[in-house]
């Protein structure tokens, strides 16, 4: 479950920087966005690497609507092709990764 956490985070990583890797950040709105989304998908995704998982923890639930709105956030600002595959891509990642935390309890002893 770690692991998971910290791909998540990562991801987060990724949509914190993606405007200005991938060029939208001219446009105001989708800038905000991804920053905000981004460092909450971050925070979340780090508060819930030391969680045992399972389907009351809400850090994995927060992280999961994050990979939601990075799967719809491309269509509603109308970013290009290559912005849209990447943040679909990433969001559906994310969407999988945290639906599997929510899927699994570990005990304190086990690693992932």
């Amino acid at each position: 479950m770690k692991v998971r956490s910290a791909l998540n985070a990562l991801i987060g990583v990724w949509f914190f920087i993606a405007p200005w890797v991938m060029g939208f950040s001219d446009e105001s709105g989708a800038l905000w966005l991804s920053l905000v989304v981004g460092a909450i998908q971050i925070i979340v995704a780090l508060w819930g690497y030391s969680t045992s998982g399972g389907w009351n923890s809400w850090q994995n639930w927060i992280s999961f609507i994050t990979g939601i709105w990075f799967i719809i956030f491309p269509f509603i600002y109308s970013l290009s092709s290559g912005e849209i595959w990447a943040s679909v891509i990433l969001g559906v990642i994310t969407a999988i990764l945290s639906l599997w935390n929510l899927g699994s309890v570990s005990n304190s002893k086990a690693t992932d």
